[in-house]
C-alpha cells in the first residue's frame, strides 16, 4: 500500500521527536502493509515552517536509515501546506513542495474550525497555475461538517480531497466517522491516508480503514482509492466521479 499522508521524518513538527522514533514508525508501517510513504510535514500553519530544500534532504536521510536498518519502506517527498494568501508566490520561489516532487498534486490544509472566505479563489489560482489541490482531512473541518456544500463546490470546482484513516475507523468519533462516509458516498473523496504522526494516539490504521470500507461499499472502492495513490505517485491524472451534495439530515452539535 501507499500512504500519501504521514508525518514521518524526525523533529520537523508534531511528529516523532528524533530517529529513533522514525524507525519505529517506520515498522509499524511495514506491519500495516505499507510499502511506501510520502512524508508530509507540516508547513506555514503557524507553528512549523518546513522549506523544500529542508523537507528533500530529510527524505534522503530517511531512505538511507531505511535501507542501513532494513526496513523495507520506501519515503517520497511531500508537504503538507496550510492555505495563505502568498502560498503561490512562495511555490515559484521553489519554498512549496508538491507530493513527491512532481510538479502536479499539492496538499493544502485549512484551519481546523472554518473555511477562509478566499479559499475558493485560491484553489482556482492553484490550478491556473498548473497544479491540482487536495485538500487534506476536510472530514475533520468544523464548517465543512456544518456545511457539506461548502466542499462540494470546491470540489466541483475542481480540488481533490484526502480523507483519515482514522476518521474512517472511529478512531476521531462516531460524528466524524459518519461525515467520512458520507464523503465516499457522494464521491467528495479521492484518497484514504494515514496522517500518522507516532506509533501510539496518531497511528496509520490505513489497513483497517480500507477494512472498513470493504465492508461497506465492497473491494472495488478499495481498489479505486489504492490505484489513485499510486497514479499520483506516478505522476498521472487520478480518477473521479462526479460529485453529488452530500444528503443527510440536519444535526444539532458538530461533534
Amino acid at each position: 500500500m501507499i500512504d500519501i499522508h504521514c508525518h514521518l521524518l524526525p523533529g520537523l513538527d508534531d511528529g516523532p521527536k528524533d530517529v529513533s522514533e522514525s524507525l519505529r514508525m517506520a515498522q509499524q508501517a511495514v506491519l500495516d502493509g505499507i510499502d511506501t510513504i510520502i512524508a508530509t510535514p507540516h508547513h506555514k500553519n503557524g507553528q512549523y515552517n518546513n522549506s523544500k530544500s529542508l523537507i528533500i534532504d530529510k527524505v534522503r536521510e530517511m531512505n538511507q536509515r531505511l535501507v542501513e536498518e532494513n526496513i523495507n519502506l520506501t519515503v517520497m517527498p511531500g508537504q503538507e501546506v496550510r492555505i495563505f494568501g502568498e502560498l503561490l508566490e512562495e511555490y515559484r520561489m521553489e519554498e512549496i513542495l508538491t507530493l513527491n516532487n512532481g510538479g502536479q498534486y499539492l496538499f493544502i490544509e485549512l484551519p481546523s474550525n472554518h473555511v477562509p472566505r478566499y479559499t475558493k479563489k485560491m484553489l482556482y489560482d492553484i490550478q491556473l497555475n498548473g497544479l491540482i489541490p487536495i485538500i487534506v482531512h476536510p472530514e475533520r473541518n468544523r464548517e465543512i461538517i456544518a456545511e457539506p456544500e461548502l466542499l462540494f463546490q470546491l470540489v466541483k470546482d475542481g480540488a481533490l480531497t484526502q480523507v483519515t484513516a482514522s476518521s474512517i475507523t472511529g478512531f476521531f468519533g462516531k460524528t466524524i466517522q459518519k461525515f467520512s462516509m458520507q464523503l465516499i458516498e457522494a464521491e467528495l473523496t479521492h484518497f484514504i491516508a494515514s496522517d500518522a504522526h507516532n506509533t501510539t494516539n496518531r497511528p496509520f490504521q490505513l489497513a483497517q480503514a480500507y477494512g472498513v470500507i470493504e465492508k461497506k461499499y465492497g473491494i472495488d472502492h478499495v481498489y479505486l482509492f489504492q490505484e489513485n495513490a499510486q497514479l499520483l505517485v506516478s505522476g498521472k491524472n487520478v480518477y473521479k466521479e462526479e460529485p453529488q451534495p452530500v444528503k443527510r439530515k440536519k444535526v444539532l452539535g458538530i461533534f
